[in-house]
């Protein structure tokens, strides 16, 4: 077959515009390129300066082109019997199809394919799909971006990556890929039914180191055959060896295997306090700045403490990447430094594993939604078996309705067969939960840490001492998985996962196979299960309605100073129940008889069936289906426990999103403080915890943490050690801030039309100067609306892109990797922007602090938290208020200087910073940037001359 690689240039979107340029590879049946074939096309209209900024293609490069049918002459030829490609197809073959007709010639009739399908398939880990960054991951030279002939080419040179890769895998797994799209009538089903006999077809397949399995290839073995890190009766590599020898050794090592390393006074400090702690059980808080490398700073004394005691020290972190961070980076760097085996696990929350037994009755099944997009997803996954160890789904790039399918096989607690499973051997979840039982060092994360404190310790490995990264999310953390936390999606997706309609979901699944058995049992079952169709129809209905009612009593207003767009916030105050709440807690009533009647007939029913040996084919959905069972009962305690407003110590609230309504309601209660269940759980519980973040201190001092987190009496018994850590940087060299005093002034989360001309003036100047390269911190999204427009278009003729978050649509990181890409850009962010963030060297030069990050004082759990501090005569504006937007100014703060090559400039138009008594605690907790204040005018002539003398002034 002979592939045909189009892409077009053209002056706008799917249904309108015109082609500018054109760019074509011919792909021989050899996998040879035969011609790469380009040319500019004339168009009737001007082009668009936003095409231009993209293609680089001026109305110039196209004025003296050849007419779209003199260039359609030279271009239908070259499509006479070949398999059309594209890189997201549908767009260049609309184009093709229109100028076909346009120029009198007969509609395009061959097949067509699409990279991405391809991409998605061979390569289920990639980060993203875009032709840019897929070319610059294989390293295909691809000169011209946005250049139909360069892109054409790049794509053509993709194809044959994925093409390759289809050849390395095993015959088995094609197999299995064709199985999947042969039902749909599909282009793609038709390709690899011929790749299948093309496979069949030769002698010699490729195996690899695979495993074969139940009719699928697996990149890992049985986790049983897995062995400890050193063996248990030889003598303890550290029985000789003090902590400096071995700190010795290491470092010894570490200058072998990194050249440019170099020790760091932060970085030492940090090795001994914690190795302090961990040995005389003590607690540590150690503020570490960004560049100490404090993961080295407590992993390296955490192996020593486990290996020589034989006890396990647990590791938490509070996002995902971090925690993957960590196993790409740091422990492959550990394993070649420390001089003697050791095992550092990564564990996550049980979701986050597939469950091969879903897996394998999903596709045998096809039980899928959404047919096209299932079975790709599906494809993703069966290759990705062939190259995961960890089965961990960060390690897929899931797409579009990816997630949801992701959902249906998980691996959970209630539907797992344990050791009857035939999978059980292979599990990715028992193969986690094992290495980590073996491990010296596990690493988890702050969610199943306190899961794990919730489920009486059965999730985690046992442990004595503690490190916890990322501590200043400690509470928040905390706080939610003590209290509760329920979205209306939850309950309607185990609802609809029971039972959709009479041919769709689990129950309706069982009765098809008591059905075909036609025992007496099997009938007395299906009317069981057919007495609990129109009860679980109740309870929808009920939740619904129930749900709408919630959503009734939100406040109508868009911008709720949340920060984010649309959101809706209320507090529900136990002694000022809402009027008619009596009405919504019948409703409650309601659902929860209707849902422990269900739980009764179909936990009775399912036991039944249980002791019925010969129930085989059932077995997983019985399983799957007590599962779920056991969901409804946990969602109509937390129902109840949110409903009854009865704990003067909770704070309860509802959230929503105003666009999609009480669909998108989330129902929170969450304890007031939770100082004392920490300090019960964890302080009094664990011999030694190091607490550790970038953000630990306020003015210096750590009492803020010392109360929130329930480590006074600690700190008066003399178990509590503290550290603030110098910072590595020359932060007066490196940072300069600038404070423009004139500036106006705001109130509230809005800007008045001065105050946002103003800004943008003044942002729009400074971006000249810094050439894009800003990022821009905003505490209110309504705020962030307000100067993206203007911004855009004051920057339009200097070419700097201006990325809104919210605006444009796409994830966080999708967003930071486009302002990463682009040479010139400003990205406007809200609140998770302002942490967690890393954008290190050239892409950031300049970062714009618009307002103190105060959280909104309206929010329901700062507002009950404020109220328990008046209670106490204590001032909540100045006990939290201000610790906690301080910590995130200096999160912010963190975000600009990541190395110490960075340079940059941060400009605070909040000018309570220098004109308030509380201004100085945000000013004096920085690390020392050199700080000045002047006129709003004299600021970007100031800025430039910073950049320019290097900063030696």
């Amino acid at each position: 077959m002979k592939f045909a690689v189009l892409d077009f240039e053209t002056t706008g979107t799917q249904s309108v515009g015109e082609i500018i340029q054109v760019g074509l590879a011919i792909i021989e049946e050899d996998r040879s390129i035969s011609r790469v074939y380009g040319s500019y096309v004339k168009p009737g209209t001007p082009i668009p300066p936003f095409i231009t900024g993209l293609t680089g293609i001026t109305d110039d490069d196209v004025k003296d082109a050849p007419e779209l049918d003199e260039m359609m002459m030279e271009l239908v030829p070259l499509l006479d019997d070949v398999v059309l490609v594209g890189h997201n197809v549908a767009f260049d073959f609309h184009f093709l199809q229109n100028a076909l007709d346009r120029c009198g010639y007969l509609p395009f009739q061959g097949r067509i394919l699409d990279t991405i399908d391809f991409l998605k398939i061979c390569f289920p880990s990639l980060t993203s799909y875009q032709l840019g960054s897929v070319s610059a991951h294989f390293g295909v030279t691809h000169d011209r971006p946005h250049q139909a002939d360069s892109d054409a080419l790049a794509t053509a040179l993709v194809l044959l990556k994925c093409l390759e890769e289809l050849y390395e895998l095993p015959l088995l797994t094609i197999q299995r890929l064709c199985e999947l799209f042969t039902e749909e009538d599909s282009d793609l089903g038709w390709y690899f039914d011929g790749l299948l006999r093309e496979r069949e077809a030769e002698t010699l397949q490729p195996e690899g180191d695979l495993t074969f399995y139940r009719q699928l290839a697996l990149a890992v073995g049985d986790w049983t055959e897995l062995a400890p890190p050193r063996d248990e009766h030889a003598e303890n590599p550290l029985a000789n060896l003090s902590f400096t020898d071995y700190m010795d050794e290491v470092t010894k090592r570490l200058k072998d295997t990194l050249p440019q390393y170099e020790s760091r006074e932060a970085q030492d400090i940090m090795i001994n306090e914690v190795m302090t702690a961990l040995a005389e059980d003590k607690h540590l808080l150690i503020e570490a700045g960004t560049g100490t490398g404090k993961s080295l700073g407590y992993l390296l004394p955490a192996i020593y403490q486990s290996v020589r005691t034989n006890e396990k020290v647990m590791v938490s972190t509070h996002t995902i990447n971090l925690q993957d961070q960590l196993r790409e980076r740091d422990i492959p760097l550990l394993t070649q430094v420390v001089p003697f085996p050791f095992k550092a696990a990564i564990f996550k929350g049980r979701g986050h594993y597939l469950c091969l037994r879903k897996f394998e009755h999903k596709i045998n099944k096809k039980d899928f939604i959404s047919p096209r997009e299932d079975a790709l997803t599906a494809a993703q996954m069966i290759v990705w078996l062939t190259q995961s160890e960890s089965g961990d789904d960060e390690e897929l790039n899931l797409s579009g309705r990816g997630g949801d399918f992701w959902e249906t096989v998980a691996s959970d607690t209630d539907s797992c067969l344990g050791r009857s499973c035939p999978w059980f051997r292979k599990c990715y979840y028992h193969r986690a939960k094992h290495e980590a039982g073996i491990a010296d060092v596990v690493i988890t994360n702050h969610s199943k840490l306190f899961a794990d404190v919730k489920a009486g310790h059965q999730l985690l490995p046992a442990y004595e001492h503690l490190v916890i990264d990322e501590a200043h999310h400690l509470e928040d953390v905390a706080g939610k998985h003590l209290g509760m936390h329920m979205k209306h999606f939850t309950v309607a997706h185990t609802l609809s996962r029971l039972y959709k309609d009479s041919r769709n979901g689990q129950l309706p699944a069982l009765r098809q196979i008591l059905q075909s058995s036609g025992s007496e049992e099997a009938s007395e079952w299906s009317g069981v299960i057919d007495r609990i169709y129109p009860d679980l129809l109740n309870v929808k209905e009920t939740w619904d309605a129930l749900s709408d009612k919630l959503f009734s009593l939100l406040p109508e207003r868009s911008d709720a100073g949340a920060g984010e767009a649309g959101q809706l916030v209320m507090r529900l105050i136990p002694a000022r129940k809402p009027k008619d709440w009596d009405e919504l807690v019948a409703l409650e009533n309601t659902m929860n008889l209707t849902l422990s009647d269900i739980i009764r007939k179909g936990d009775k029913m399912l036991n039944e069936m249980r002791d019925q040996e010969s129930q085989s084919s059932a077995d997983s959905l019985v399983t799957d289906i007590s599962g779920l069972f056991k969901d409804l009962a946990s969602i109509r305690e937390q129902v109840r426990f949110f409903m009854g407003l009865n704990d003067d110590n909770v704070v309860y609230w509802l959230e929503a999103n105003g666009n999609y309504r009480s669909k998108s309601l989330q129902m929170y209660a969450v304890p007031v403080d939770v100082s004392s269940q920490l300090k019960e759980l964890f302080f009094d519980k664990k011999k030694s915890i190091v607490l550790t973040s970038a953000t630990l201190s306020v003015d210096k001092s750590f009492q803020f943490m010392i109360d929130n987190l329930g480590l006074n009496e600690a700190a008066e018994e003399g178990r509590l050690m503290t550290s603030l850590l110098p910072s590595p940087f020359k932060y007066r060299e490196q940072a300069l801030l600038v404070i423009p005093r004139d500036f106006p002034s705001v109130k509230g989360s809005v800007g008045d039309a001065r105050f946002v001309d103003t800004l943008v003036q003044s942002l729009s100047e400074a971006a000249k100067t810094t050439r894009g390269r800003m990022l821009v911190l905003f505490t209110s999204y309504k705020m962030l609306r307000q100067v993206y427009d203007p911004l855009k278009e004051a920057l339009a003729s200097q070419e700097i892109t201006v990325l809104g978050q919210g605006v444009e649509g796409g994830s966080r990181s999708k967003l930071i990797r486009r302002f990463q890409d682009s040479a010139a850009s400003v990205l406007l962010g809200t609140s998770s922007f302002w942490e967690g963030v890393d954008i290190p060297g050239e892409a950031l030069t300049c970062l714009a602090i618009v307002r103190l990050p105060f959280q909104p004082p309206n929010h329901p759990l700062a507002e009950a938290k404020s109220e328990l501090l008046q209670a106490q005569k204590k001032n909540p504006f100045m006990k939290l208020s201000v610790p906690q937007a301080v910590i995130r100014f200096k999160q912010g703060f963190g975000r600009l200087v990541r190395t110490a090559q960075d340079r940059g400039i941060v400009i605070v138009y909040d000018t309570r910073v220098i004109e308030s008594h509380y201004g100085k605690y945000f000013l004096y907790s920085l690390p020392g940037p050199k700080m000045e204040h002047m006129l709003t005018d004299q600021m970007v002539p100031r800025i430039a001359e910073w950049l320019e003398d290097g900063g030696a002034s």
